[in-house]
């Protein structure tokens, strides 16, 4: 059973950051793919950053040039690094994994950008 358990989330102001953190349970942390997604209120769920296992990332074009993700396999954790955040990046931040077709879910962190 895999567990993943964010933190990080909060409220700042625009032009602010934040760093999401993703733990995650089970010792073949290493070898998988993590992603953060991000749902805002009546919006669908949407891909926002990709790390492989190799360290190769991708990211959303909304997220581009103002985030990093990395991650930490002795800590099994999965970063986020928001930087310039802006009101539009408001959403709940969900960490996720998929492990032999199965697809795991954080309970999410909220971020809120509001002056």
């Amino acid at each position: 059973q895999v567990q993943l358990v964010e933190s990080g989330g909060g409220l700042v102001q625009p032009g602010g950051s934040l760093r999401l953190s993703c733990a995650a349970s089970g010792s073949i942390f290493s070898i998988y793919t993590m992603d953060w997604y991000r749902q805002a209120p009546g919006k669908q769920r949407r891909l926002v950053a990709t790390i492989t296992s190799g360290g190769r990332t991708n990211y959303a074009d909304s997220v581009k040039g103002r985030s990093t993700i990395s991650r930490d396999n002795a800590k099994n954790t999965v970063y986020l690094q928001m930087n310039s955040l802006k009101p539009e990046d408001t959403a709940a931040y969900y960490c996720h994994m998929v492990v032999a077709g199965r697809h795991y879910w954080g309970q999410g962190t909220q971020v809120t950008v509001s002056s």
